[in-house]
């Protein structure tokens, strides 16, 4: 069996990350290590993670390309689906997120706005997509 698990954020401070994902969209902690260099939230089937840069330096001998909130997303998103986009903005504007694209309703009736959080990760905010 295989199945998609989690995604691991590369932050400065998971601390600081965690908290900002718990007061935008109410998920729960899960756990942080002793050294606060890596953490998981519960947030259903897929779990978002968090780790230092430096622990992540430490896994991948080459390095990577670090997350800038000062340039363009990656070409790669978070996606947050609820019932209210509008509530879960506000929560992420108070958190210290930024608007990136206000709420648009697609042709295929769902809600989509999208914003960065306090790393620069892009996430859309969306409502289910009712077929």
């Amino acid at each position: 069996m295989t199945k998609f698990s989690y995604t691991i954020l590369y932050v400065s401070n998971v601390e600081k990350s965690i908290e900002f994902y718990e007061k935008s969209f109410d998920f729960v902690r899960k756990f942080t290590t002793p050294e606060n260099d890596y953490g998981e939230l519960n947030t259903g089937e897929t779990t978002i993670a968090f780790a230092t840069k430096e622990l992540a330096g430490t896994n991948l001998k080459n390095g990577f390309i670090e997350n800038n909130i000062e340039n363009k997303p990656f070409a790669t998103e978070l996606g947050i689906v609820t019932d209210d986009v509008s509530e879960i903005l506000e929560k992420v504007k108070i958190a210290g997120g930024m608007l990136i694209e206000e709420p648009k309703q697609k042709p295929w009736g769902q809600t989509v706005a999208y914003v960065r959080d306090i790393d620069g990760f892009l996430i859309e905010v969306c409502t289910p997509v009712n077929m």
